[in-house]
């Protein structure tokens, strides 16, 4: 038996709550984090291999492009913590768990992560 049901394709249309963005960014967030921890790694284990892997990574790290991924990291990394501490507050109580507070928070953590963009981006450049 087929559905008989409206089905709305036009994605334009279609406007998320900022509870559901912050959920969807923190999913976001964390799989850049986990794939960043390998390059980050990799970039660690150059630099302490030898004196010659050190001057290697620093060589790596003066490209425009690498700051601005390494950037970008630090950047998911600060969303996904401040991310996470929201979501711990309202596991265990602190917050409730309702839509006001819920968006309330979710700004909240939208702002930290902006100015933790900032400093994350003097630090690097």
């Amino acid at each position: 038996m087929k559905k008989q049901r409206p089905v709305n394709l036009d994605l334009q249309t279609i406007h998320f709550p900022i509870t559901a963005i912050a959920s969807i960014l923190h999913r976001v967030s964390g799989v850049i984090t986990f794939v960043a921890v390998g390059i980050l790694l990799w970039l660690l284990g150059l630099s302490l291999s030898s004196q010659e892997g050190f001057f290697q990574a620093a060589a790596i790290m003066d490209s425009f492009f690498v700051k601005f991924i390494f950037w970008g990291i630090l950047t998911a990394l600060a969303y996904h913590i401040s991310g996470g501490i929201r979501h711990l507050l309202m596991d265990f109580g602190y917050i409730e768990e309702n839509f006001a507070t819920g968006s309330r928070t979710a700004m909240i953590s939208f702002v930290v992560t902006i100015v933790l963009s900032i400093l994350a981006g003097v630090l690097v450049w």
